[in-house]
């Protein structure tokens, strides 16, 4: 079984840069019909234009993941532009820096669990609203290692991520018989633009930590994505997929 989606309209979040936008050009390569949205509003009109550009379908949209109203008119703005919405990856998120847990500002707790874990639950209520009227669909969360493992230094990233892992596990269970799956990717150290920015020596130190002792590319976390928002991954749901070169064996 081949992991197309010709004919399929999806929603990438956070997907102006990086891991976001890996996910969209992936997508739209298998056929796809993508809008890409991003609190940047710039950076998504760059992503889509280059994927018409490629020959793919894509539109821009502005958002705001925190917002219960900006998300479900995301959702909206989807089915009026492309006349429809099958599939959805929830990837909009922030890193904090390494802090330890009693100095972590109330301001910057907020932040992280408000946009990396109530940020994936607006765009996935307002997404599942739509599958469940609509006969189904397939979610893909962006968790990280930090969800699934102890990240010293990262407290409050950690608790978002792990949150990202409970809510996937729940609603796939609690929406399986209705035709709509809902997975999550766990990514470790991925080369991505906040990695090429540390030193060299910090990058080899980060690289050590998994077995097979270098980082991941976007490009390896949107095939999975890939897969598992297409109909190779049917009998996937409740799933929490660790693209991190081996990095929780160690």
């Amino acid at each position: 079984m081949t992991a197309h989606l010709r004919g399929r309209t999806g929603i990438v979040t956070g997907a102006g840069s990086g891991l976001g936008e890996a996910g969209a050009r992936r997508l739209a390569r298998e056929g796809a019909r993508i809008v890409v949205a991003d609190v940047d509003g710039a950076a998504a009109e760059r992503v889509a234009d280059g994927i018409n550009r490629a020959g793919g379908e894509a539109a821009p949209y502005e958002v705001d993941v925190v917002s219960f109203a900006d998300t479900r008119r995301l959702v909206e703005f989807t089915v009026t532009t492309f006349g429809g919405l099958d599939i959805a990856f929830n990837n909009a998120g922030v890193t904090p820096h390494l802090v330890d847990a009693h100095e972590i500002a109330p301001a910057d707790w907020l932040r992280v669990i408000d946009v990396n874990l109530t940020g994936v639950f607006t765009c996935m209520q307002a997404e599942l609203a739509h599958f469940a009227a609509h006969g189904g669909g397939a979610i893909v969360n962006m968790a990280s290692t930090a969800g699934v493992m102890a990240h010293a230094g990262r407290a409050a990233y950690a608790a978002s991520k792990h949150g990202v892992v409970g809510l996937t596990r729940s609603a796939a269970v609690e929406y399986a018989q209705r035709g709509i799956r809902v997975n999550a990717v766990a990514p470790g150290p991925i080369d991505g633009p906040s990695a090429r920015a540390l030193p060299p020596e910090v990058r080899a130190a980060i690289a050590a930590k998994t077995a097979m002792n270098r980082t991941g590319s976007v490009e390896d976390v949107a095939e999975v994505v890939n897969f598992l928002l297409s109909d190779a991954a049917s009998f996937v749901t409740g799933s929490v997929y660790e693209v991190n070169g081996g990095q929780t064996q160690l």
